[in-house]
């Protein structure tokens, strides 16, 4: 499992890509832990892509910092098939987000 860190600003994006394998029945969920209401977390634009039918496809997801801002957050993003809700996941990645206090960025 990766885990990766970064520090925004309020109103602050930053874009994530993550692989997708949807032709199998995977999904990416996402769940936010410590100041949950520091940031928030959208899918984002798709990567454009012409891949053979069954390919892995990458997809994109923004978490946004949101003002006031001061705290910090943990997204786990977790790969799996909703059908089967006690499998464990495909695949798992944990963005730790510090949100500084001050006046937003320009995101």
């Amino acid at each position: 499992m990766e885990v990766r860190r970064v520090v925004l600003r309020p109103g602050e994006a930053y874009g994530l890509r993550l692989t997708g394998r949807g032709a199998r029945g995977y999904v990416w969920t996402w769940q936010v832990a410590g100041d949950a209401d520091v940031v928030s977390v959208a899918p984002g634009p798709a990567a454009p892509a012409a891949a053979p039918p069954g390919a892995a496809v990458e997809l994109g997801y923004v978490v946004r910092a949101r003002p006031p801002g001061g705290g910090r957050a943990r997204i786990r993003f977790a790969q799996v098939r909703p059908p089967y809700p006690d499998e464990a996941p495909y695949d798992e990645f944990v963005l730790d987000v510090e949100v500084t206090p001050g006046s937003g960025g320009a995101g």
